[in-house]
């Protein structure tokens, strides 16, 4: 299998334009029709449906969707296991949701790299709708994530507890509500989502939605609004007078989670990290759960 024409079919899914896939990969419109045709005839199968302005994945091109990355991935893995120099013995594949690398792992990375000469680390930003697909398929060796994914091969831990609370850019006047300066929506996982509904059902349309707290952060300071961001992220902010908190309406906490495969070749390297990460949460005040419950699996010893 040449994996130039999977890299080429999921530019062209991506896009859902030849044109704009072209472009993106260097190459003439022509060479990546050219490609697909030769995906499609050795699977034997078409992949797209192509109408004027309107490119859909077949009922074959969705079932291979999920194909393609997984080969993609593990033979991204491959090249960069094979390519291991002579002072690293083993790659660890980590994984986090944009707004987990933004309040936990962005300023643990380096700290990380440096407590573990002995390992490659590739790090990656995912979405959370693929996570499981990720770990299930093994080319993620561990996630961390608001929503851990369940699934019998999946193992995971409580690592963190963040707590969310409502800042606004301006000092909220006498009988008005926050959010009429704007309001910007933090996708903070599913159970944030239903916290938000439940205490708080009248909300606008938000004037910016997004998946990372510091471009959340960075538009209320810029442009003004509302949002819910941390409190570790927001607090010094808070004391300098350029954020206010919203008093009377609920702290909204988030739990943080570890997940991995429970068949995963690199067990013991990561209990190593996630211990690290355990060590490091707790010397910055972080609360900490690593603790046997119903349905919840232990780092392995």
């Amino acid at each position: 299998m040449d994996t130039e024409l999977l890299k080429t079919f999921l530019e062209v899914e991506k896009t859902r334009h030849f044109g704009k896939a072209a472009e993106n990969l260097y190459l003439t419109q022509s060479a990546v029709s050219s490609r697909v045709r030769q995906l499609e005839s050795q699977l034997s199968a078409p992949l797209f449906t192509r109408y004027r302005n309107n490119i859909q994945l077949t009922p074959a091109g969705e079932r291979l969707r999920s194909h393609a990355e997984a080969i993609l991935a593990a033979w991204d893995r491959a090249r960069l296991d094979v390519a291991l120099d002579r002072d690293q013995n083993v790659q660890i594949s980590i994984g986090a949701t944009p707004n987990v690398w933004d309040i936990l792992l962005q300023e643990r990375i380096n700290q990380i790299f440096s407590d573990n000469p002995g390992v490659a680390v590739r790090a990656e930003s995912v979405s959370p709708e693929v996570v499981a697909r990720r770990l299930l398929n093994r080319t993620l060796d561990l996630a961390i994530l608001f929503d851990p994914p369940k699934a019998d091969e999946l193992g995971y831990c409580e690592l963190s507890m963040v707590e969310l609370v409502m800042v606004t850019s301006t000092a909220i006047m006498e009988g008005s509500v926050p959010w009429q300066m704007g309001w910007v929506m933090v996708d903070w996982g599913t159970r944030f989502g239903i916290e938000l509904s439940r205490h708080l059902s009248s909300l606008p349309s938000p004037v910016l939605h997004t998946n990372s707290a510091r471009v959340a952060l960075d538009f209320l300071l810029n442009n003004g609004g509302c949002a819910y961001l941390p409190l570790t992220m927001v607090q010094t902010l808070i004391a300098a007078g350029d954020l206010y908190q919203v008093k009377d309406v609920p702290v909204i906490s988030r739990h943080i989670y570890c997940s991995w495969h429970e068949e995963c070749d690199r067990l013991e390297s990561l209990q190593v990290l996630m211990k690290q990460l355990n060590h490091q949460v707790a010397i910055d005040g972080g609360q900490i759960a690593f603790s046997v419950t119903e349905g919840v699996g232990l780092i392995p010893e």
